[in-house]
């Protein structure tokens, strides 16, 4: 069979058998587009068939553009990678190391022994955790009364290191500084830089932190698995009017979109006729920036979000300036030297390097590393190397 075919199957099967709603794919060489296809409804029982230009709740792939926006300001000298954070968001200052409890439930807390750098919010080394995955996190936010991290509320950024940065990997809010790092330097919101330095040169007019009424149109629904293994229509929507536009995984986009960027990286900060990031500065974005730490298992703190998470365990993983790399093999077929991540809602993407491909796939399912569409993910994944 051919890949097309091949895939085309794949999807097919996966949401006649209900294991998914509704499923898109896109995947490309350096060239240009090798495939995209989609299976399924946006909505279980809405009727509109999922499409390649249905739009999604990307979640954390928005990490990687934020990123990219960063570096592209790194490039320029507005920002500087290893300088402290706090010499251009004060706010961040705030943020101390979590020591423990006092008898009255109080956290207890201690500055940092360095200052936090716009690498270590790159790497997700800087001590930060997401309350999903952090008990402690989650006990934080309740004895003080802070809001979680999708609130968009300027508040929910005002929490504790788990230790000292640069010490460890733990995925958190990292990138959401590093989006008011942007703010801060270019004097424009988040959004508003995005759709110019990088939205609009890569061509991708499906993607924002607000939905037009186009992509509204296009819109798919959110679903949760329940514990018999069905799924439910759920209600979701980011905030409409958020105090910051969250830079760690408030987008939303389609499977077409996303592919532009991940085509960029391929060709080293080029779409088309556009320059987004320059080829230096796509090399270093794509290797280790962490030193010793690796990658590990996100333990989950709140399952109706999340199952226990880590892709390919016992295979290597550091992170470089905002993607996981996996340092040996992948038993899709990937080699060493693959870029990805992923979106709560069971969003995920790779790039590949070395071969020059990769791949986007969205569905809108939680928890994340849901039970079917991680799998579907992962073969689709597979079945494009054993296409090559």
């Amino acid at each position: 069979m051919t890949l097309a075919a091949d895939l085309d199957r794949i999807l097919r099967q996966a949401t006649d058998a209900g294991d998914v709603p509704g499923v898109a794919v896109t995947i490309t060489d350096r060239d240009g587009t090798r495939y995209e296809g989609a299976s399924g409804e946006r909505a279980l029982g809405g009727g509109a068939d999922m499409t390649v230009d249905t739009v999604g709740w990307i979640a954390s792939m928005t990490k990687a553009l934020t990123g990219a926006a960063a570096m592209q300001l790194v490039e320029q000298g507005r920002l500087d990678l290893d300088a402290p954070a706090t010499d251009v968001v004060v706010d961040l200052g705030a943020c101390e190391v979590l020591t423990g409890w006092s008898a009255d439930g109080r956290p207890q807390t201690r500055p940092p022994v360095r200052p936090v750098t716009l690498r270590h919010l790159l790497t997700h080394s800087a001590g930060f955790a997401y309350e999903i995955w952090s008990a402690d996190v989650a006990r934080f936010q309740e004895a003080t009364g802070r809001p979680g991290i999708t609130t968009c509320e300027n508040a929910a950024l005002q929490m504790p290191l788990l230790f000292d940065p640069g010490e460890q990997w733990q995925y958190g809010i990292n990138i959401d500084w590093a989006g008011k790092m942007v703010e801060a330097v270019s004097g424009q919101r988040l959004g508003a830089y995005m759709a110019a330095n990088l939205f609009e040169p890569m061509g991708m007019t499906s993607t924002g932190f607000a939905l037009s009424t186009s992509m509204r149109e296009r819109l798919s629904g959110m679903h949760a698995r329940a514990e018999d293994g069905s799924l439910v229509p759920m209600e979701f929507g980011m905030p409409e009017e958020p105090e910051f536009e969250m830079g760690g995984g408030g987008l939303y986009s389609n499977v077409t979109d996303y592919l532009a960027f991940v085509r960029t990286i391929l060709n080293g900060g080029r779409c088309g006729a556009e320059r987004v990031l320059a080829p230096e500065t796509v090399r270093q974005m794509s290797v280790n920036n962490m030193g010793e730490c690796r990658v590990g298992l996100l333990r989950t703190a709140a399952p109706p979000l999340s199952n226990d998470a880590e892709f390919f365990p016992g295979v290597e993983k550091t992170w470089g300036l905002s993607f996981q790399i996996n340092e040996a093999p992948a038993p899709t077929g990937r080699p060493a030297g693959g870029l990805m991540w992923a979106g709560l809602a069971n969003s995920y993407y790779w790039i590949d390097p070395t071969n020059g491909i990769g791949g986007v796939y969205l569905t809108q399912i939680l928890p994340f590393a849901d039970v079917k569409s991680l799998p579907l993910y992962l073969e689709v994944e597979s079945t494009v190397y054993r296409n090559r």
